[in-house]
């Protein structure tokens, strides 16, 4: 792979945990020397990936927001965002990372 910066070594990804909730699909993973962290969320409509997320050295919380009633999202109550997923490989690297909240 060619960067920028000049010829950069290949990156192997390696996937510890892959969930869905409904039609978003979260991987997590790092490196083969497990000093990057990623996770990738994708949106899947019809069996089609449509949005694709990612983050690197980041740790992230999955939340969501309202019900779901009949296929249609119900009213947005404030007080209830459960947190559905959290990535776990961001805080075993030994490092400090940034946290972002996706709302699904």
């Amino acid at each position: 792979m060619r960067t920028l910066t000049g010829v950069s070594p290949p990156f192997e990804f390696v996937p510890l945990s892959v969930v869905s909730f409904g039609s978003t699909v979260i991987a997590e993973g790092c490196d083969v020397a497990s000093s990057i962290s990623w996770i990738h969320a994708w949106t899947v409509a019809h069996g089609i990936i449509t949005q694709v997320r990612e983050y690197s050295n980041t740790s992230l919380t999955v939340t969501r927001v309202g019900d779901v009633v009949n296929g249609r999202s119900a009213e947005i109550a404030p007080s209830r965002c459960p947190s559905v997923w959290e990535s776990q490989f961001s805080g075993r690297a030994g490092k400090s990372v940034p946290g972002l909240v996706l709302a699904i």
